[in-house]
């Protein structure tokens, strides 16, 4: 489904990325692990058309994506859930979610969309009408989630979800995280929670200065020694 190969960015001068490779196939949860810096974000944002590719091809569903604008791409199905809580505060929950919708704003079954969201996350229900920016940092989160539904993605990409959220509220969010890939939508997950990420991971990459240092299934990554010093604490 998503298939990147030899990638390369840089931020000026200073090369942020270099002949990264990898895939996601179309029944997969991926994982992209690595320290702060090592170039998670910038591959995410490579993937979204948000940083140019300096050298290599996105390639999603066999088609070139590389470089294209983000709507085009977002439009396309890759869509992206980034990290921290960047919503619009002073609009409401529901014209939050609703401006997640604006690429497929053709079709008429929104209301549709907003009802599977709500199915998902019926705080948002409960929210609807009230500021975005009055949300706790969960039910932030959740709005994040959901107005990325909302554009109807084909490949959902989150970047560092459990960030500031408690232990109870992770293992909330991953729940959450499961059933969307168990209707159908594989994942590409950026997770500072290794742990927790390899495990809801059928495959995992490691990302070290830029460039992909190892890659494999997840539970054989689990116990591979060098992940365990370097992300799984011993």
């Amino acid at each position: 489904m998503l298939e990147v190969s030899g990638l390369s960015a840089a931020y000026g001068a200073v090369a942020a990325l270099e002949d990264v490779h990898l895939r996601v196939a179309g029944d997969q949860v991926v994982c992209l692990l690595g320290a702060n810096g090592a170039g998670k974000t910038t591959t995410l944002n490579c993937i979204s058309g948000i940083v140019p590719v300096r050298r290599g091809r996105v390639l999603f569903e066999g088609e070139d994506v590389t470089n294209r604008l983000p709507e085009q791409i977002v439009r396309r199905g890759v869509v992206q859930v980034p990290e921290g809580r960047e919503i619009f505060p002073r609009l409401s929950v529901e014209d939050n979610l609703r401006l997640g919708g604006w690429t497929q704003r053709r079709h008429r079954s929104w209301r549709d969309d907003l009802a599977r969201v709500h199915d998902l996350f019926p705080r948002l229900r409960e929210r609807a009408h009230q500021p975005a920016g009055t949300l706790s940092g969960g039910e932030q989160q959740m709005l994040m989630v959901g107005r990325a539904l909302m554009a109807r993605p084909r490949l959902l990409m989150f970047d560092e979800p459990s960030l500031g959220l408690s232990p109870l509220l992770v293992r909330q969010l991953f729940a959450i995280i499961a059933r969307i890939h168990r209707a159908g939508l594989p994942i590409l997950l950026v997770e500072q929670n290794a742990r927790i990420a390899l495990a809801a991971s059928a495959y995992g990459y490691i990302l070290e200065n830029g460039e992909i240092t190892l890659h494999g299934p997840a539970d054989r990554l689990a116990a591979d020694a060098r992940v365990r010093h370097a992300y799984l604490g011993g």
